[in-house]
């Protein structure tokens, strides 16, 4: 999985003003609506908690909010804000590492479940969140869905972002199920490039890692406002409950 040496002390910095439209009302007010809806009172874990996007607006509705994030410096950026001392954070991998207790929500947001760059390590956070949980509690995900469709014959770059300041390409291994995403920025005449690889899974696929972690498919939207997912949706929240309670 990536380290610090990804999201290291420059990425931080400017995480949240790189991804200022993550942080929009439009965006995180059905986020958070749906999460508190699930929460249902009880506690919640957020695996790769970052600098708190969705954590902080969560915990301001009155859930109980934790977290786990690998990398210390987006966990101080967390810290350091309003609200951040109220929102425990472990420092470690998001597939192996266990918080004290268990909690009726854990939670991965903005397709973090593919920095996860294999199946083995994928299939473990899934049984991470599933031994996270009490009886009832619920795992929910928010992923892209591959474009591969778009793909023409013999080629390997989809780009998914162009204007005046930002260029994002994917390139996909349609073999190894893999897909690096180019990030180049550009501001004040220089160009800053940040590459970040995934590895990205269908949906099916995520459904039998929850199986194989003891989890049952509750429901699956294209987003956080339920609408419907079909053939043609570009995301999916998936919602999988563990059986008891």
């Amino acid at each position: 999985m990536h380290d610090d040496g990804l999201f290291d002390e420059r990425v931080a910095l400017t995480y949240d003003s790189d991804d200022a439209g993550m942080f929009s009302r439009e965006v995180l007010g059905p986020t958070v609506d749906f999460l508190a809806e699930v929460a249902a009172g009880r506690r919640a874990l957020e695996l790769a908690i970052g600098t708190g996007r969705v954590a902080l607006p969560l915990s301001e509705r009155g859930v109980d909010v934790a977290g786990i994030e690998l990398s210390r410096p987006m966990a101080s950026q967390l810290a350091a804000k309003p609200g951040g001392d109220r929102i425990p954070v472990t420092i470690g991998d998001m597939a192996t590492i266990r918080v004290d207790g268990t909690f009726g929500l854990v939670y991965l947001v903005y397709n973090t479940i593919t920095n996860l760059l294999t199946q083995d390590e994928q299939v473990a956070c899934f049984r991470n969140a599933a031994a996270h949980l009490e009886p009832g509690g619920h795992f929910v995900i928010e992923t892209f869905v591959p474009s591969v469709r778009r793909l023409p014959p013999g080629e390997s770059l989809v780009p998914f972002d162009v204007s005046d300041h930002h260029v994002g390409i994917d390139e996909y291994d349609v073999v190894g199920q893999r897909v690096t995403s180019h990030h180049y920025t550009i501001a004040d005449g220089r160009v800053d490039v940040f590459r970040t690889p995934h590895r990205y899974a269908w949906p099916a696929e995520y459904d039998l890692m929850a199986r194989i972690a003891g989890l049952e498919l509750q429901e699956r939207w294209a987003d956080w406002k339920r609408s419907p997912f079909t053939a043609d949706s570009a995301s999916h929240v998936s919602v999988w409950r563990k059986p008891g309670g």
